[in-house]
């Protein structure tokens, strides 16, 4: 076995230790911490294909893997966040459950995502790191914005948030992907237009601030689809 061959497969495992140790630090009640945890596993979801294409070491074995650990760093943990903040605003004991939905719905999009070849260029449906970065972001963007801090308290909220998001994961819409092919304006104006927009708002507002990245990530998608852009 070549060492090579099993550095992106390590860097996955890694992705998947740090979805588990979110999961056990929110479930002790540090539920801010699991957007930090999210975070990493991300950038580390990233390095895993990119070092694979680097050493061209890609393989089945690598994307299962790939697929198990965002799982669990993408969907449950997410979904355990969700879960924790419903529960600790209402006393209805089924309730909170309902935002089980996140790590099921995740688990199917990742399934689908593995058998899909169209999502070569643009991605069907929304991604599980977006949803996830989305979903455990929620509380800074409270933070950053009190006036709508009592409202996304509520268990409803919450809720609404777990299937609304969930219904996107397995939707057939089309979404933007940062994957230039070259720079020209033409081609690129919604990546550039997401960027533009992406970066003052992480500046100002930083982990308050992806919330309403991935909402305008959505929303421009929708804007190219109906403008019918390529």
């Amino acid at each position: 076995m070549k060492i090579k061959s099993q550095l992106p497969n390590t860097i996955t495992l890694l992705n998947l230790a740090f979805g588990v140790i979110g999961i056990i630090r929110v479930l002790d009640g540090n539920i801010l911490e699991g957007a930090v945890f999210i975070l990493i596993a991300a950038i580390l979801d990233f390095l895993d294909g990119f070092l694979a294409r680097i050493l061209k070491v890609q393989s089945p074995l690598g994307k299962e893997l790939d697929s198990l650990a965002d799982v669990v760093s993408f969907g449950v943990l997410p979904g355990v966040i969700l879960f924790q903040l419903a529960q600790s605003s209402t006393e209805q004991i089924w309730l909170p459950y309902l935002t089980l939905i996140v790590p099921m719905l995740s688990a199917y999009r990742l399934a689908k995502f593995n058998l899909d070849t169209r999502q070569q260029d643009r991605f069907i449906g929304l991604p599980t790191p977006a949803n996830a970065l989305f979903i455990s972001t929620l509380p800074y963007f409270a933070a950053s914005w009190p006036l709508v801090s009592p409202w996304m308290e509520s268990v409803w909220f919450s809720v609404g948030t777990a299937w609304i998001m969930s219904i996107l994961l397995i939707s057939e819409l089309p979404l933007i992907a940062l994957k230039f092919k070259d720079f020209s304006f033409k081609k690129n104006k919604f990546r550039f237009l997401l960027i533009g927009i992406s970066l003052p708002i992480l500046i100002w507002f930083q982990l308050g601030g992806i919330p309403l990245v991935i909402l305008s990530y959505i929303g421009l998608s929708i804007l190219e689809n109906s403008l019918g852009s390529t």
